[in-house]
């Protein structure tokens, strides 16, 4: 099922115009004792993984337009090794509404970005990003996602969105009129680095 092009009224001289939304869930995070959950670090897996994850962004999209990403520190360091995997700088805002936020929310936070951004990276946290990632591709059946074994790429969402799980969603029009149930899930990618390495 192809993303709605209609034309809604309210939605203004953007529609039609494709986006991108790539949705990246931190890497594996240490649990250091005594320290508070928004200054948690990476722990050695996700240390490994946030690089990888910032080559399938490179090989997949270019350079994102802009990046919204969690001031939690894990986060924050997630999109550091990732960005560093990039062929250029990206405009990042970190923002403090994604840190646990809910579907929601990081759903208003979307209808927020500004008309020009064709393609953004959110680097936040679950359960929020998995629950927006199904609010989103609700109506979609993942036939044109990631597909093997285990079924299609939304079944996969739906099972589990793992640490430096990356979801790639399109849909024709603007953050403003994002809607529930509009965008296609159009790949589920779970970036791992070498083991044995830091």
């Amino acid at each position: 099922m192809s993303p709605s092009t209609e034309t809604p009224e309210h939605v203004g001289p953007a529609v039609g115009r494709p986006r991108r939304l790539f949705v990246l869930r931190h890497s594996k995070s240490a649990w250091p004792e005594g320290v508070a959950d928004h200054d948690r670090p990476l722990g050695p897996r996700g240390l490994r993984d946030a690089p990888a994850a910032g080559r399938f962004l490179a090989e997949t999209g270019g350079l994102p337009d802009l990046v919204l990403c969690s001031p939690a520190r894990r986060a924050r360091q997630t999109w550091e090794l990732a960005a560093a995997e990039l062929n250029g700088p990206v405009p990042t805002r970190h923002d403090p509404r994604l840190y646990g936020a809910d579907d929601a929310e990081l759903l208003d936070v979307l209808h927020d970005v500004p008309d020009e951004v064709a393609t953004l990276v959110l680097v936040g946290h679950n359960p929020g990003l998995e629950d927006l990632v199904l609010l989103l591709a609700a109506g979609e059946d993942g036939a044109n996602g990631s597909t093997g074994a285990d079924g299609s790429a939304l079944e996969r969402v739906r099972t589990k969105f793992p640490t430096s799980a990356i979801a790639v969603l399109t849909w024709y029009g603007t953050w403003a009129g994002l809607r529930p149930g509009e965008a296609l899930l159009a790949d589920l990618a779970i970036p791992r680095g070498p083991r044995g390495s830091s």
